[in-house]
C-alpha cells in the first residue's frame, strides 16, 4: 500500500516544484495525511538552512501559543528542540514552554527533519514528521516542506489536513519573505 502513496508524493512533488509558494494536500485519510509546499528563495542552500533555525524571523505569530514568534527557537542539530517559551504574564518569572518538535535529521545546506505534532495535533494521539529539503537552483535555493502525520485523532485526520496545509504554506511564505530580504 506504500507504493501508491510514494507515486502520489513523487507526482505531487514535481507539480509543486513548478509552483513555488503553493501547497497541497498530497494524501489524506482518517489515519493520516501528507501536505507539501515549495518556495524558491534568493539565498544559497547554507543560508537557507541557517534561516530555518530562526523561526522567530519567519513564523507567523498568530500561529504560536505565546502570540509572539520571537519566543520560538529551533536548535538545528539532532535532538535539538523546536520550542517556544511562554512569557511571564503575572510577574512571577518563567511561566512555561512548549516543545513543538524535535530535530531527528540535520544536514546543513541540504535537509532539516523534525518529529512532532504541531498546534492542535499536539493534544491528539498522532505523530508528525516535518521535513525541509533544500536544493540549489540558479540564483538561490528551492525549499520543499513536507509534513506527514499519522495516528488517531478523535475527529479524524482528513478534515484537518487542508487547514494544516494552509497554515504551513503561510509559514513557508513568511520564510520566503525573510530569506529574500536577507539575500
Amino acid at each position: 500500500m506504500a507504493y501508491p502513496i510514494r507515486s502520489i508524493l513523487t507526482g505531487a512533488g514535481m507539480a509543486l516544484a513548478a509552483a513555488p509558494g503553493q501547497g497541497g494536500v498530497v494524501a489524506s485519510s482518517d489515519a493520516g495525511f501528507v501536505v507539501q509546499a515549495s518556495v524558491d528563495v534568493a539565498v544559497a542552500p547554507d543560508a537557507a538552512y541557517a534561516l530555518l533555525a530562526e523561526p522567530g524571523r519567519w513564523w507567523n505569530s498568530a500561529h504560536t501559543y505565546s502570540g509572539d514568534a520571537r519566543n520560538m527557537v529551533l536548535e538545528a542539530k539532532a535532538g535539538g528542540c523546536f520550542c517556544e517559551t511562554l512569557p511571564d504574564k503575572n510577574g512571577k518569572g518563567f511561566s512555561g514552554s512548549i516543545e513543538h518538535a524535535r530535530v531527528i535529521y540535520a544536514a546543513p545546506g541540504q535537509r532539516l527533519r523534525l518529529s512532532g505534532a504541531l498546534g492542535p495535533l499536539q493534544s491528539e494521539a498522532v505523530t508528525g514528521v516535518l521535513d525541509f529539503a533544500i536544493a540549489a537552483r540558479p540564483g538561490g535555493s528551492r525549499v520543499t516542506l513536507t509534513y506527514s502525520v499519522g495516528g488517531y485523532m478523535r475527529a479524524g485526520l482528513a478534515p484537518i489536513a487542508p487547514i494544516v496545509d494552509k497554515v504551513l504554506v503561510e509559514q513557508l511564505d513568511g520564510y520566503k519573505r525573510a530569506a529574500d530580504s536577507k539575500g
